[in-house]
């Protein structure tokens, strides 16, 4: 048995997304987002996030932390502070002494979908394909994170 905790970096909102494999059979535990609020000083919002980060891992008792790899863009504060979330998300996976993988977005979508190019409705319609799911997650950050925990099955 192995469980992953998929990561979509962010600050604002961070995804996240918790699965189940035994014997090939793969099962959703939970997901969803971590908000933080934009009043926060931005050092309490990382501190939200490692505390948050903290209960899931409490609650679900992980063995692989999977986190998509940071893509350029053209806001640099925005990438430097997503950059500062995802250094919390590495600190608490440390701390707990769990496997570590990032996957770049076209990863992801080759695993989830099986092309690169795939867009975001299809990467959402194969997570709710594959984890037999009623619906597709919402909100989007939640989707992206169990395509991530997906991609860590291999």
């Amino acid at each position: 048995m192995s469980i992953i905790l998929g990561i979509d970096p962010g600050y604002d909102r961070l995804g996240f997304g918790v699965i189940k494999v035994v014997r090939g059979k793969i099962s959703v535990l939970d997901f969803g987002i971590i908000s933080t609020h934009k009043g926060l000083e931005f050092g309490e919002r990382l501190f939200q996030i490692y505390e948050d980060l903290e209960e899931i891992l409490k609650t679900h008792k992980p063995d692989v932390v999977s986190v998509e790899k940071l893509y350029s863009t053209v806001n640099q504060k925005t990438v430097m502070n997503v950059a500062e979330a995802r250094g919390v998300i590495r600190l608490v996976a440390a701390k707990h002494g769990l496997a570590f993988h990032e996957f770049t977005p076209n990863q992801i979508k080759s695993a989830v979908a099986g092309n690169g190019s795939a867009d975001k409705k299809g990467v959402q319609k194969m997570v709710t394909m594959i984890l037999g799911l009623p619906r597709a997650p919402k909100p989007d950050d939640a989707a992206d994170a169990l395509a991530i925990a997906l991609t860590a099955v291999g």
